[in-house]
């Protein structure tokens, strides 16, 4: 089980020495910002790193959106992160799962985001699997309930989808974590990545806001069993920069018993 933390991109690979990580997570743009990755000078010792890469979508990607002027761009700006993403070797783009607007029609957002892998299927599809995130707020989200997230994966049935499970997302988000693994896999019948965090808000709070994994409103213990259950990749997205992830990276291998 590789465990690693999101860090800044400037040197990724120095971030994950410093870290003593097995993996690690970063943006190629601003998150906040509608601007194309760049092709990076380090791709190459990227490529050829024993560390493993996984990349973060920007934040202001909402590809369910009925507002063209979003679902539009947010569309095109999926495919270039990918495409960027897969240049350096990463192992999967992770996204969060969106959501429309009060009013509108749940429905047609799921088919969004068919259309958005129709999309790219008609350039040749994702060059890399996508991973959709769970979220931790809003009442008209496509992945904050596990009954929106059983609609959503109907939508997209005829395609390859990953899934990306965050432990603070499904607290806040009103999501119990004891059994979740399982709740999650019968719709989903996957998890490709765990962000092992914790919550600053309590349950179902809809607030995202993370904490270390010995802090927060989240008993450690049912952060471990989600990360156990699952068996998969793990990244923290904890505050306390070096100090604070690598402390949490180290308490994960400890209760873990994975080798340092």
């Amino acid at each position: 089980m590789r465990i690693g933390a999101h860090v800044d991109p400037t040197d990724p690979l120095a971030e994950a020495a410093a870290r003593d990580a097995e993996a690690v997570q970063f943006f190629l743009a601003d998150p906040q910002g509608w601007k194309a990755p760049k092709p990076r000078e380090d791709a190459e010792r990227l490529r050829a790193a024993d560390v493993d890469l996984y990349v973060h979508a920007p934040y202001v990607i909402n590809v369910a959106t009925l507002n063209n002027r979003i679902r539009i761009p947010s569309r095109k700006l999926l495919l270039g992160h990918a495409a960027a993403a897969a240049a350096v070797g990463a192992r999967g783009l992770i996204v969060h799962g969106g959501h429309v607007n009060a009013g509108d029609d749940l429905a047609v957002g799921f088919d969004n985001w068919r259309k958005t892998f129709a999309y790219a299927a008609d350039s040749g599809g994702f060059p890399l699997p996508i991973l959709i995130e769970n979220t931790a707020g809003g009442d008209n989200a496509c992945a904050r309930h596990l009954d929106a997230l059983g609609r959503l994966w109907d939508a997209l049935g005829d395609y390859e989808v990953g899934f990306c499970l965050d432990t603070c997302h499904a607290h806040a988000g009103g999501e119990e974590l004891l059994g979740l693994v399982d709740r999650v896999k019968a719709i989903t019948g996957r998890i490709d990545l765990i962000h092992a965090n914790n919550s600053k808000g309590t349950f179902n709070s809809g607030q995202d806001r993370h904490d270390n994994l010995t802090g927060g409103t989240i008993d450690p213990e049912l952060v471990v069993a989600v990360i156990r259950a699952a068996g998969a990749p793990v990244i923290v997205e904890t505050p306390g920069g070096v100090e604070g992830q690598a402390a949490d990276i180290a308490f994960l291998r400890g209760q873990l018993g994975a080798a340092a």
